[in-house]
């Protein structure tokens, strides 16, 4: 009997044919013409239960096959594409949530979120609530109306990792969907849905398009959760455009080198990092004495190229904002996954759980696919400079 392929191999055959052109084509296109009547109304009523071609905004192949290889990435049931990250998760919450249903956060969500529960589900009558981001404590939280368990995988900026398997016996006991936001791994390194989540959310403008050049989100259900899904994309006019799908589709061929190349520079620059003196911490749970690193160890197969610095309490927010402008191979940017280094100062005062751990000023390094010599002494530099005595300004006398 053949072993199963790897990954890697899979993912190299995902969202092609057997045969014929090795990328499928770029069909950009809306309107599908019918031969007849009957042909027109017999895919109106197959189409909800069969991927049929019927008209753009319900896919063409170049977002049929981007779709298949997520569902083989991702180890689901069926896949969707949206324009963006936050797009993808804003659909998710209104497809399974109604008024009066309360869901319970991660309160190391992606900012974006915060503000879309707050400000957009508040006014529908959606109640949120924030729990620590290792899941601990989570079961006291849940109410009658509790509806779904949104996790991140782990959190952003300070990356703690839920135990997944446990969530997901909890959101099945109190009949809660289980959606988790996997955009960290990316589908390769971790699946939430071979763990028992429902839902796994990905921002693939970040390492599956891997070089800065496009946007979209994608979700990605097991059968249960399919259905919900597919009709609020739908009747949200949610999709995305043919060149876009080939673009992430083409980034996906080379994931597997770019993400462990990540991953490998990443960690050598924090074993750096770890050994200066200006550093108090290095967050990040493919590090050994890291809080999640057990669990990373069990549900992981690799890490990536994010890490947050803390620098020592000695320094101020002021002195990490001087470090992130005195880099030069670092570019201050908000979003990462792509090829280049990135670097934005991290402040958690939005938090709603309180941490118990004393925490000094933070920047977030995004370690792209430089020579990591090289960013290391950039980061050699920058560090060196903040010991240095700042230069007395002149007054000027009017």
């Amino acid at each position: 009997m053949n072993k199963p392929y790897r990954s890697a191999t899979r993912l190299l055959r995902a969202g092609r044919p057997h045969q014929g052109w090795v990328n499928t084509p770029v069909t950009r296109a809306s309107t599908y013409v019918f031969e007849s009547v009957e042909a027109w109304r017999d895919t109106r009523a197959r189409r909800e239960q069969e991927r049929l071609p019927s008209y753009g905004a319900r896919g063409t192949d170049s977002t049929h096959a981007l779709e298949d290889a997520l569902i083989e990435l991702e180890q689901g049931f069926r896949a969707k594409l949206y324009p963006t990250g936050q797009a993808a998760i804003a659909t998710v919450l209104l497809a399974y949530l109604r008024a009066g249903d309360h869901v319970l956060l991660t309160d190391a969500v992606y900012e974006p979120v915060r503000r879309f529960c707050a400000e957009h589900l508040a006014r529908l009558g959606i109640e949120h609530t924030y729990y620590r981001p290792d899941g601990v404590g989570i079961e006291a939280l849940i109410r009658p109306n509790t509806r779904m368990i949104y996790a991140e995988s782990p959190g952003s900026l300070t990356y703690e990792m839920p135990d997944l398997p446990k969530l997901s016996t909890t959101a099945r006991k109190h009949d809660c969907w289980l959606a988790v936001d996997n955009t960290w791994a990316s589908g390769l390194i971790h699946q939430p849905l071979t763990l028992g989540a429902d839902i796994s959310i990905l921002a693939a403008t970040k390492y599956l398009g891997g070089h800065a050049d496009v946007m979209m989100g994608a979700v990605v259900t097991n059968e249960r959760a399919w259905r919900a899904l597919e009709r609020a994309t739908i009747d949200f006019g949610q999709t995305v455009g043919a060149d876009d799908a080939f673009l992430v589709l083409r980034g996906m061929r080379s994931l597997p080198l770019r993400m462990a190349q990540h991953a490998r520079s990443a960690m050598q620059v924090a074993r750096w990092l770890l050994a200066r003196p200006e550093v108090a911490r290095v967050l990040c749970p493919a590090l050994p004495g890291d809080p999640s690193h057990a669990i990373w160890l069990r549900d992981c197969s690799g890490a990536n190229g994010l890490l947050t610095v803390e620098l020592s309490d000695a320094f101020t927010e002021s002195d990490a904002e001087r470090l992130i402008d005195s880099l030069r191979l670092f570019g201050i940017g908000a979003s990462w996954g792509g090829f280049e280094s990135l670097v934005i100062p991290v402040n958690l005062a939005s938090r709603a759980v309180p941490d118990s751990v004393a925490r000094g000023p933070m920047l977030r390094l995004h370690v792209g696919l430089e020579d990591p010599e090289d960013l290391i002494a950039d980061l050699e530099c920058g560090l060196s400079a903040l010991t240095q005595p700042q230069p007395l300004r002149s007054l000027r006398i009017s």
